[in-house]
């Protein structure tokens, strides 16, 4: 998996932690190993910027999620997908407050953001009811076997 990370951000994150679990939650949802996705860290103006570009709301947001090839995931009996990812865009300053809201570090916030990003440029997204159940419990499936992965 080629995954390219760049810190704009200014603040200090756990880039070998963010990697490993965006290249876990792209093993469990069967995307192709030579597939390539871009994490970029910016500042609380910069995702602000983007989230007026792209979304038209005010104010920073935690993360975006833009997708290029638009792959989905790998199904059991077929040849996973190939291709671009995309690119997601993070904000620790975001993610630090609210992980304090959430009573957790901000690396904590980050890996889960990593993961939403991840589904999101998979194509999954919680504007529904029953794709919020969908896409949150796949998010915390891939974050708890990541976390025991890491403990074990």
């Amino acid at each position: 998996m080629s995954i390219e990370v760049n810190n704009e951000s200014g603040w200090t994150v756990d880039e070998d932690a963010v990697l490993d679990v965006a290249r876990f939650a792209l093993d469990a949802m069967r995307i192709h190993p030579q597939s390539e996705l871009s994490v970029i860290f910016v500042d609380a103006e910069a995702m602000e910027q983007l989230h007026i570009q792209w979304m038209e709301e005010p104010g920073p947001t935690d993360v975006l999620s833009f997708p290029m090839d638009e792959l989905r995931p790998g199904k059991d009996d077929e040849e996973p997908p190939l291709g671009l990812l995309g690119d997601i865009v993070l904000c620790p300053e975001v993610a630090k407050k609210q992980g304090d809201t959430a009573g957790h570090s901000m690396d904590d916030e980050l890996h889960l953001l990593t993961v939403h990003g991840v589904l999101h440029l998979l194509g999954y997204d919680h504007a529904e009811e029953e794709e919020k159940k969908e896409m949150f419990g796949l998010q915390d499936g891939i974050l708890a076997e990541w976390r025991a992965r890491r403990a074990g």
